[in-house]
């Protein structure tokens, strides 16, 4: 069974172009780096110092993985997009909601 589940999983990225074990290395190898960068971002906040740089690299590091679809991928259905902006618009929405709680937080050092 494990067997056949493998075969479907592959078969779906030889049929959109895209390897998902690529896929699914950079979707979760990001997330160390895309917590870095928000732990970045909350501590020059709270310095009071830019946060453009942390900002664009945890946005970076939240959708690497699906510049790789988009770069790779061919004849995706247009229902994954519109699933995937659906993915990117709440975690965005709620990756910002967190952020400002740890900036808003009293410092616990």
């Amino acid at each position: 069974m494990l067997s056949d589940i493998n075969q479907w999983f592959l078969s779906l990225g030889a049929e959109y172009g895209v390897n998902p074990y690529i896929f699914g290395g950079i979707y979760v190898g990001a997330i160390p780096f895309f917590l870095a960068s928000i732990a970045w971002l909350v501590k020059r906040a709270r310095a009071g110092r830019s946060t453009v740089v942390p900002t664009l690299a945890a946005g970076f590091f939240f959708v690497s993985a699906y510049i790789y679809l988009a770069i790779a991928g061919r004849n995706i259905p247009v229902w994954v997009w519109i699933f995937l902006a659906a993915l990117v618009v709440y975690g965005a929405w709620s990756t910002i909601r967190d952020t400002r709680r740890k900036i808003a937080a009293p410092d616990e050092e």
